[in-house]
């Protein structure tokens, strides 16, 4: 047999780089229609849900979806003023969906008689890319306390949907997880009196292990590297990660000094911050 040309030898490795490589789905071609924070009504395990909806009226093509979950006891509209994530949309261009738990209480630790609330927030995205225009690789799960653990149970339960995570005051490890690694960062203040950064409280199984607890279960979900590295950075705030995770899956921590149970403005602006930690990734 004749010896492969270098032009055939190239080819042919380029293809079977071609073959080995999984392709990213493009995202559909199509133009999302302006919404200013409209509350929507959907049925989701026989049950009446709400949620808030806000596209930015210069948006184009498909667009990241955040979603954005309140506290414990709060409402959406509430969140939507708290975080500011829908002004941040409209100028970095992406859509806000901002989610409306029963009773203002997240179903976390899940209770088999309250409302599936992972099955919510797959009924959400489906509604949402019904009649919008949404990259279905770029959807996001951030939320403040109660709603930091919601979008904890996401990243462990959907996260064949949920591309990465960013809990405030909230994170939590509800492992086993099944399914792909997943970028995780998350913000927590050492004076946080409610959701205790050393963990281990009075709780029950609402606040059980630690934070660095917490982090490193995610650190082995993500088979990172084990060590847990500190960032050199002046001011209260100390960046914290485990380094090495398999496909990028990065595990990030942000723990600031003195910062109580509020989402952070003054140390950092963690709206800002967390909308940059979502743009580096996506489902592969």
């Amino acid at each position: 047999m004749p010896m492969m040309s270098e032009l055939s030898r190239i080819a042919a490795a380029a293809l079977l780089l071609a073959l080995a490589t999984p392709a990213r789905a493009q995202a559909p071609a199509c133009a999302p229609m302006p919404v200013a924070g409209e509350m929507r009504q959907l049925n989701s395990g026989g049950r009446p849900r709400t949620y808030r909806l806000f596209v930015p009226a210069n948006a184009a093509g498909a667009l990241p979806l955040v979603f954005d979950l309140h506290g414990t006891g709060g409402h959406a509209a509430g969140r939507a003023k708290e975080s500011g994530f829908e002004a941040l949309a409209a100028r970095e261009g992406f859509a806000v969906a901002t989610l409306q738990a029963e009773e203002s209480r997240w179903n976390v630790p899940v209770a088999t008689w309250r409302a599936d609330d992972v099955q919510y927030v797959s009924d959400v995205i489906d509604d949402i890319a019904a009649r919008s225009c949404i990259d279905p690789a770029r959807v996001y799960a951030t939320g403040f306390s109660g709603g930091g653990r919601m979008s904890s149970l996401l990243g462990c339960r959907l996260n064949h949907r949920i591309a990465a995570i960013a809990p405030v005051g909230g994170l939590r490890w509800f492992g086993p997880c099944p399914g792909r690694a997943l970028p995780v960062l998350t913000i927590h203040g050492l004076a946080d009196d409610t959701n205790a950064y050393e963990g281990h409280g009075d709780r029950g199984g609402e606040w059980v292990e630690s934070v660095p607890e917490a982090l490193s279960g995610w650190a082995t979900h993500n088979r990172c590297a084990p060590k847990l590295r500190q960032d050199p950075q002046a001011g209260p705030v100390r960046p914290l990660r485990f380094a090495g995770c398999e496909r990028n899956a990065e595990v990030r921590l942000l723990r600031i000094d003195g910062l109580s149970h509020v989402w952070p403005r003054t140390e950092i602006d963690a709206t800002s911050v967390i909308w940059q930690f979502f743009k580096a990734h996506a489902l592969p």
